[in-house]
């Protein structure tokens, strides 16, 4: 069964927002970086090559189920925040918004009876989870870190580590 119409282009709106994301995280990468935060900007480069996995992802299953994509064009990003910490709480802010678009996008495919779509956006809601979940987390550490040096430079050894890892579902 063809996806319908108004799920192919809502889950296109969908692209286009994953593809923001990646912007969004690409510009807070080179605002860290100008900061001498090699850490963070590391972390947020990695959540950016994460976020057009999950496009691709989306992408891919729309034209699997026999449906054309229409891309958008993407909005720039903003390009500075006053602290790490607005930056990570703007990437939390922009998590759950991300979360609430996930989540219509299953009340929609379910509406439709949809079962294969609502499976397949089922990854998205959990790992959905673990964005926000994680953001959060970040900003945890930096509001106990503070105005301590000491701290915003140890989390930046700790953001430096991460790595990307193509999602298994994904692949």
């Amino acid at each position: 069964m063809m996806i319908s119409e108004g799920l192919a282009a809502a889950m296109s709106k969908q692209v286009v927002a994953e593809f923001y994301s990646s912007y969004l995280y690409l510009s807070m990468s080179a605002w860290f970086d100008s900061r001498g935060l090699s850490g963070f900007a590391n972390w947020m480069k990695t959540q950016a090559q994460e976020e057009l996995t999950h496009g691709g992802k989306i992408f891919n299953y729309i034209g699997e189920r026999d449906a054309e994509v229409e891309l958008g064009s993407i909005e720039a990003p903003p390009a500075k925040w006053d602290s790490p910490l607005a930056a990570f709480k703007a990437a939390y802010q922009h998590e759950q918004k991300v979360t609430g678009m996930i989540n219509d996008l299953v009340a929609m495919a379910r509406d439709e009876r949809d079962f294969a779509s609502e499976s397949f956006l089922q990854w998205f809601v959990n790992e959905q989870v673990e964005e926000e979940s994680t953001a959060k987390g970040i900003v945890d550490q930096l509001t106990i870190a503070g105005d301590h040096p000491q701290a915003l430079l140890m989390l930046d050894r700790e953001l430096g580590q991460r790595v990307f890892a193509m999602p298994a579902a994904a692949e």
